[in-house]
């Protein structure tokens, strides 16, 4: 069975380690529910979307274009790529 290419949807540009959260500028759209993987150097893991914010605000989507944070289960790093799995 063939492996389900995942689709590049936006770039890692800050994490906030005191409290696990990825600052991420996007690429494509993304919604609350989502599988996403985050890929880099020293990073590689999957994780569901549980929430989001823009501008201190709780969204359930998100557009090309809008920078956007998540919280993550691990350490990621500015230049990962995000993949909608």
């Amino acid at each position: 069975m063939a492996e389900k290419k995942e689709k590049e949807i936006g770039k890692i540009f800050s994490y906030f380690s005191k409290i696990g959260v990825a600052a991420i500028k996007l690429t494509a759209g993304l919604k609350k529910g989502d599988t996403i993987h985050i890929k880099g150097a020293t990073t590689d893991f999957k994780q569901k979307v549980v929430s989001m914010q823009t501008e201190n605000k709780v969204i359930e989507s998100a557009k090309k274009g809008d920078d956007i944070g998540i919280k993550v289960k691990d350490r990621v790093r500015p230049n990962d790529k995000v993949y909608k799995a």
